[in-house]
């Protein structure tokens, strides 16, 4: 089964988020609402399989999570999808930056596309 951890603070989105993705099968969901409390997660539990990971947060906003997480090396190497309503050209290009950032998507977020992510990603783990 899956792991996803969502950071998002509006908590509209994440009942969205979870909903949809309880609709597609995804039951182990984990939601943080900054970056902050993501990390206390993250320093206490298994890592997740995947995150969602908002960038314009309070408290700890999505770059400075990863940044920490790369810097404290806790769970570095799990694949990260950025959800976000920035439309900036600069955070696309940040993205790239982050090796395990594998998808880059702008709400109201597609959620037969992000499936279709998570599918892909369930496919190459065996172990899910």
């Amino acid at each position: 089964m899956i792991r996803i951890l969502i950071i998002e603070d509006d908590e509209v989105t994440n009942f969205i988020a979870k909903t949809n993705l309880e609709k597609f099968g995804y039951k182990n969901i984990t939601i943080a609402l900054n970056g902050q409390l993501a990390l206390d997660h993250l320093k206490t539990n298994a890592c997740p399989d995947i995150i969602l990971l908002d960038i314009n947060m309070p408290v700890l906003d999505g770059w400075d999570f990863l940044d920490k997480v790369n810097e404290l090396n806790l769970c570095s190497d799990i694949p990260v999808v950025i959800t976000t309503s920035s439309f900036r050209n600069d955070d696309k290009l940040k993205a790239d930056g982050y090796h395990n950032i594998i998808e880059y998507l702008e709400k109201p977020i597609n959620f037969q596309h992000l499936n279709t992510v998570l599918a892909k990603l369930k496919s190459k783990k065996v172990e899910l």
